[in-house]
């Protein structure tokens, strides 16, 4: 069949990817997908949904070419169809903060005021792993951790950081991350742990982009 304006066509298709994304319960699920593969019961328990309203999410996402679905026994398991969404997911989140007042409004007023320190590159932290200067905790749920973390991390949940206390050292340098840049969890550990006189920052990002950038990544609890 021929098509007589390939450009309109293509935009069209482009168009379908973008309405994909224009939700922001849709956006949660690329975050989760990010850590790893997951059921659909599983991804409606992380962002708060009905099984059903998760379901009907993913196939939006599935048919954009977003996601992919790969049935296992009873349960199908989705994934990020490869690191490019990890690429499109980064750079809305950029322009976002570039163009939207709102955004640096959200911004300033709880992030930056519970961690206004330049936060440690990927570069920077791998590095320091290599040389053995620096306990890196993961403040995820177990089961995040279980699906890929960064070498040599301490998997320490946020809910369970002041009974972890005594397992890390006033004398030695911390890094925290979680699941992107923006991760709550992450700060609120950085706000906690500097609270208690730790030496303590957070990496720029999370283990997806850690991941997609070809470093080195753990997996198991």
């Amino acid at each position: 069949m021929s098509i007589r304006n390939p450009k309109q066509a293509l935009y069209a298709q482009f168009a379908g990817v973008a309405k994909a994304l224009g939700h922001p319960q849709r956006l949660e699920l690329i975050e989760q997908l990010a850590q790893g593969p997951r059921s659909v019961d599983a991804l409606a328990t992380k962002v708060g949904l009905p099984i059903a309203n998760t379901s009907q999410h993913l196939q939006h996402l599935r048919r954009a070419g977003l996601v992919t679905a790969e049935r296992a026994g009873k349960f199908v398991n989705y994934s990020l169809a490869d690191d490019t969404v990890l690429t499109l997911f980064a750079s809305i989140r950029v322009v976002a903060e570039r163009q939207l007042a709102e955004v640096e409004r959200i911004v300033r007023g709880y992030f930056q005021a519970r961690d206004e320190m330049e936060a440690v590159t990927r570069a920077e932290l791998a590095e320091r792993i290599r040389e053995g200067l620096v306990t890196v905790i993961d403040v995820r749920p177990p089961d995040e951790f279980a699906l890929g973390h960064l070498p040599g991390a301490l998997n320490v949940p946020l809910s369970d950081l002041e009974a972890r206390l005594p397992d890390l050292r006033h004398d030695r340098e911390i890094v925290a991350y979680c699941r992107g840049a923006y991760c709550v969890m992450s700060f609120e550990a950085v706000a906690v742990l500097r609270a208690r006189g730790f030496k303590v920052r957070r990496l720029e990002d999370g283990l997806p982009e850690w991941r997609a950038a070809g470093l080195q990544v753990e997996t198991g609890p």
